[in-house]
This record gives C-alpha cells, structure tokens and sequence, in this order.
C-alpha cells in the first residue's frame, strides 16, 4: 500500500472519527458531570486517628485512601507514571488525538484491540465519574469530561487527583495507602524501584499484584523501568542495576483491623458521629485528621499489666467452680435440661471451657489521666474488643467500695475536721439504700478505741468511715462533694454511701480522684485535642475545661493522706513488691463477698485506676480478691514500667522522677503527742509528725505531759 492510500484512508478515519465523536457526544452529553462536580471534586478519602505521640491508632474508611500533596511524591514516581501512561501529558488538553489515531489504526490493521489511547486525564475522569465497563459511550464520556477537566485544574492539580483517586490492589486507594500497603513507608520514602513497582501494579492490579503475582509484576516492573530509560529519566546503569533487583515488600497486611486501643477508638467515632451534623462532615469519607489525647505507650504498658494480671485472676477464679458449684450454673444454662442430663454435661470439657469463658471470663477497665488536663492518656474497656464491645471504663456502673472512701474523708477535711480528729473503732447499724440494716465489719474484723481519721483511711477500716457519715458529715453532705469531684450517677444519701455502696462509672471515680492531684482542679475529661479537614483547616480545636471544685489545701490533705496508703497501708504492695518508689498516692477498694476490686492512685503527673470483676454483678472474683490484690497489682505495673520507659524530658510526655506534690501554702507541720493527739511539748515521750491546714489546726498543746512534769 502506497503512502499515499495510507494518509487518504488516515484522513478518511479521522474525519469519520470525529463525525462519530460528534454524533456520540450528541446522544451522552446529558449524562456528563455537571460543572459543580467537576469543580468540587471529593475523593473518599481515610480519616485517621493520630495518638499524643504521634501514632496512627485507627483508621475508618470505606476506600483506604490518603490525600498527599504532589510536594511530597518522588520525582521518579511520577516520572514513571508519565513515561507508562501518558508520554505527552504537557502536551495535550486531556485527549491525546495522535495517539488515539495511531491507536484506532493499528486495531484496524490488526483487527484486534491492543492498543491504549487513554490519557492520564482521561483515566482520572473514568476513575471518578464513570465505572470501567468497555463501551463507546463511556469512551466518549470519559473523552468529553477529561478535557473539561483540563480546562478547570492545572497539570500539576490533574496529577495530585490522579496519584490520590486511583486504586492499586489490595484496597489501597492512592499512592500513600499503596505505599504504605505494599512497603510499610510513606509515599515520600520510596526509591526507585518501589515507584516503577507501584506504576506497574496500576495497569491490572489483581494480574500484577506482587503479593500474589510476583513474577507478571516484575516483569512489569522491569518494563516501566525500560520506558523511564527509553525517555531519558534514568540512565543506562542505573536502568540495569534497578531491573535486575528482586521485589522487596514489607507488607502491612497483618495488621490488626482493630488498630491500636480500640476501646478508645470507638469512643472516639461515637464522638465524631455525634459530632457530623453538627459540622457537617463524613468522617468515613472526608478524610478528616483527629489529633487525640491518647499516648499510644501508655496504652501499650496498660494493657500488657492488665492482661498478664488477667490470666491470673482467670486461674484463681476457675479454682473455685468445683462439681458442685458448676451444676447450678449449667441448671442456670440449660433450665430444660433434666438433672441426669446434666451431670453428663458435666463429661464435655469442651463445652464447660465454653460456657465458663463467654459467661464468666473476669473483666477489666482501666483508665490513665492527666491531673488537672483531664487528658485521657490510656483506656481499657475489657479483655477483648472483637469479643467484648462493651466498654465498661464509661459505661459500666459499679460499686466502688472503699475507692469512694476518699469522698468521704474529704467532706470532713473540707469542713475543718483534722486528720488527727478520732473516732470509735466499734461496731455501728446501718441502713442500706434498700432501707435494710446492716452491722458492717473491718475487712481485718479488727476493733479498737479511738482512731484518728489518717488511721482509718491509711487502714480502710470501715467503722470509722461509716461512724464519720453517721457523726460528722451526713450522706447528703457527701453526695454534695461527689458531685462536685464529677461523679454523675445515681449516688444514694444513706449511711451506706460510706462504703461505696452506690454505683459509678470508672472514668468519673478515677478523675474525681485526680482532683486531689490537680490543687483542688477538675477537669473535664476528655480525647480529641483537634480536628483537621483533609486540607489541614481545623475544624474543632478542644482545651482542658477546668474548674475549681475544693481548695487547695483540702486537695493537698487528701494527697497526704493517700500517701500514707500506699507507704505504709493497703496499698503498700505497690512499694515492697513491685518496688514502684515515686511518690505516690492511692486506694484501694473492694466490695462485698469479692464482686468488685479497685486500684485508684496518682503521682503529681499521671492518674490511674483499675476495675477488675465479671460483669455478672452476683458473681465474685472469690475468696480473698480484694483491691489490693485482684487490682493493685495491674496500677503498679503499669506505673513502674511507665516511669521507668519514658524519659524526663519526653517530647511528648515528659514525666518527672520523684516529684514531690506541690504544698501549698496555708499548711503547716507539726509534733503532735501520741497520747492526746494535741501538739507535743517537750515533756511528751512519743510523738509524730502530722500535717493540717492552717486554719484547722489545734491550737491548744498537749495537757497529759505538761501535768505530769509540774508534778
């Protein structure tokens, strides 16, 4: 065929081809974006969830998409793009009409379809308006509405869209996911031969994926690197040493889908959800940026002390379903059952194991704070997330037992009552918020005289705390200043409230308690810091919400007073066992026949408490598994490792080593005879030092001593 045949019968084809562009367009020009959706376009991006220190702790999504400006992606990735997809991509206005006609030339030579036309513009607009069924309409449509897109964005704007909307296996939607997908890195972080790599998956992702076609995606690879050579981006040698390398992944594909602290993640959305038609955003589409209070090494030290504590707590409680006791809960299980039917139940130890883990696996909540910031630095809602999506740290109602005790003491320090004030360690009445009496005993069933209230603190003894109620600071009282320390449930005004008789969520008790901590501050507690659009505007901006609720000195008493626990009582395991030796304070609780065990403590920069139990109220951890050791052991852990992993001067979150708690003034220190409890003179042979607000004080001294020595 001569020249001459072959550009008439080009010529021929051409004019015919745009006679049928012109005669299509007719016919689908009215299902082409509208001007708005070209010139709001909105990807489906990731809205990422970013811990304190910097971590990615959980994504939502319903394409795993990245937004990432073109500053940020190597030259050679888009050099590869450039040299495979679309060689005259600065050269045309969205459709490359002489590669479109040597392509329609070429198929009708060969009567096949073997050669692509499409633009990077055009496969940016199939990517995004239209799906990928092969018909001359869509052709068209797609031809149409990449030059509309050309003439609203820039090149530079086309290849950012382009980089960030299209799908390369494994759901990675855009190049960031896909990095992070098939390398474990950022987009900015890839070399060259993971950039031709990420092109060459482009084409077909499924028939070249490197992860389950590893030999099509290197000879892919190898061809992308062969067009960079071909139009000048690299040279020779580095074209053959780059071929001649193997693939390398590091994939992040067993990654957990529950991200790190899912507890607090999923409190996070429910948040956000709450938070949509408020600001109008879809935090599964818009790619939003939550910056949240959560450290994720604190989540990290908190879990692994309460799940090491929890295989124990499981041995311990599993000792006690003894033959007899596990033949009501099956009648409980299976109510029709016949009683010889059971006892043969009794034989499948599988099935037990069953019940025994879904009904009655010992349950947990955790929570670590920042007194005075209300900044939720770690949160646990139970032993397993994928199975429990209870979150039992802001949404259980326990009763805390003696954990309330310091609301108690409070109220009477508060009130100008010192810490050397005495009451009788004898046995009183009282009413339950059922109206029922009670006798309650010292968990040591211990009697005495009279004790001072930092003994019956130091020592949880439950008579001095119920007398306390009885004599001094009446229940209504008491209910006052849970209130203020931000305790909102339903809290009963009787003499039981002194045990903790009542229910409360873990969070509120555990930050009512860092007001102590905070100088008489409580702060609302709370996890999301700010919220950022996918272009980096802020959208919400949160700071700590702070009110003064008790004085400072009452705040400092009371932080004297939990000292005295973990040194020298309950809690003074913390210390000889787990040798955790910064100052600190706290208290432990527990409540009748073992339900319930609680850890609460602080230092001046970090507050924790710890829940541990079964979420069937009647059911109990077993004999003997008080605060102090079903719960205790959990807060020490996870304090000592804390203090002894993160550094002084932390970037993040700086922690300070034996830091004293901050006396404020108004306090004062003084001898005070052991006899009368009035400050010593000289001649008193026993004395100790006691610490008191000011203004309570005792003024009048010690009159036992001073007779005996005028005698």
């Amino acid at each position: 065929m001569s020249i001459l045949k072959l550009i008439i019968i080009g010529l021929i084809t051409y004019i015919l081809g745009i006679g049928l562009l012109i005669g299509v367009f007719s016919l689908t020009a009215k299902d082409l974006p509208s001007l708005e959706q070209l010139e709001n376009w909105n990807p489906r991006l990731v809205t990422r969830i970013i811990s304190a220190d910097n971590v990615v702790i959980k994504e939502f999504y319903t394409q795993r998409r990245i937004y990432v400006p073109l500053e940020l992606i190597p030259a050679d990735l888009v050099n590869a793009v450039l040299a495979t997809e679309d060689r005259r991509f600065y050269n045309h206005w969205g459709a490359d009409i002489i590669r479109l006609m040597k392509a329609i030339m070429v198929d009708i030579a060969t009567l096949s379809k073997k050669q692509g036309a499409s633009t990077i513009t055009q496969q940016l607009a199939r990517n995004i308006y239209f799906d990928h069924k092969q018909t001359i309409s869509r052709k068209m449509k797609e031809f149409v509405t990449a030059i509309q897109i050309e003439r609203h964005y820039s090149k530079r704007e086309i290849l950012e869209m382009y980089f960030t909307q299209t799908y390369y296996g494994g759901g990675a939607y855009g190049i960031q996911a896909a990095s992070q997908r098939y390398f474990s890195k950022n987009v900015e972080n890839l070399n060259l031969q993971e950039c031709a790599l990420l092109i060459a998956v482009l084409k077909a992702p499924s028939r070249y994926s490197p992860i389950y076609q590893p030999e099509k995606a290197l000879k892919r690879r190898n061809l992308v690197l062969r067009n960079l050579f071909k139009c000048g981006y690299i040279d020779r040698d580095v074209y053959a040493e780059a071929s001649a390398s193997p693939i390398e992944l590091n994939t992040s594909e067993t990654e957990s889908p529950l991200g790190i602290a899912p507890y607090f993640t999923e409190y996070i959305r429910q948040q956000l959800e709450k938070k949509e038609q408020q600001y109008g955003f879809d935090y599964y589409h818009d790619g939003l940026t939550v910056y949240t209070t959560l450290d994720s090494r604190l989540q990290r030290f908190a879990e692994e002390a309460v799940y090491q504590h929890l295989v124990f707590l499981d041995d311990r409680f599993m000792e006690r379903f003894t033959r007899n006791q596990l033949l009501p809960f099956l009648a409980d299980n299976f109510p029709e059952t016949p009683p010889d039917s059971l006892e043969l139940l009794l034989e499948d130890t599988l099935l037990i194991d069953s019940l025994l883990q879904d009904k009655l696996a010992v349950q947990a909540a955790f929570v670590a704070l920042q007194p005075g910031t209300g900044k939720i630095l770690s949160m646990i809602g139970g032993r397993d997330f994928s199975e429990y999506k209870f979150n039992r740290a802001i949404q259980s109602v326990r009763q805390p037992g003696s954990v309330f005790k310091p609301i108690v003491y409070l109220t009477a320090i508060d009130n100008g009552y010192p810490p050397t004030f005495r009451l009788l360690n004898q046995d009183v009445v009282l009413q339950d918020g059922g109206g029922k009496r009670w006798t309650p005993q010292n968990y040591d069933h211990s009697r005495s005289g009279l004790t001072t209230l930092r003994e019956g603190l130091r020592r949880s003894l439950n008579l001095i705390t119920v007398r306390l109620v009885q004599e001094i600071v009446p229940p209504k009282l008491v209910v006052d200043y849970a209130r203020k320390l931000g305790v909102t449930t339903r809290l009963d005004a009787v003499d039981a409230i002194a045990l903790g008789a009542s229910g409360v969520i873990p969070l509120e008790i555990v930050n009512a308690l860092s007001v102590f901590p905070a100088g008489g501050v409580l702060a609302q507690p709370y996890g999301i810091i700010r919220i950022e659009d996918r272009y980096g505007n802020v959208i919400e901006e949160n700071l700590p919400q702070r009110k003064v609720v008790i004085s400072e000195q009452s705040a400092y008493m009371m932080t004297n007073l939990l000292q005295t626990v973990i040194n020298e009582g309950t809690g003074g395991s913390a210390r000889w066992r787990f040798h955790f030796y910064e100052n600190a304070a706290g208290k432990t609780g527990t409540t009748n026949a073992y339900t319930d065990a609680w850890f609460i403590g602080f230092t001046a920069s970090l507050c924790a408490g710890i829940w541990t139990g079964l979420d069937d109220p009647y059911m109990s951890l077993g004999k003997g598994q008080s605060g102090a050791r079903a719960a205790l052991p959990i807060w020490a852990r996870f304090m000592k490792t804390t203090y002894d992993s993160i550094k002084q001067d932390d970037m993040y979150f700086p922690l300070s080593r034996n830091k004293e708690f901050a006396v404020p003034q108004g306090m004062i220190e003084m001898d005070i005879c052991l006899d009368s409890y009035k400050p010593a003179v000289k001649f008193c042979p026993n004395t100790m030092k006691e610490v008191f607000i000011e203004k309570y004080a005792p003024i009048d001294s010690c009159t036992i001593h001073r007779g005996a020595a005028r005698r």
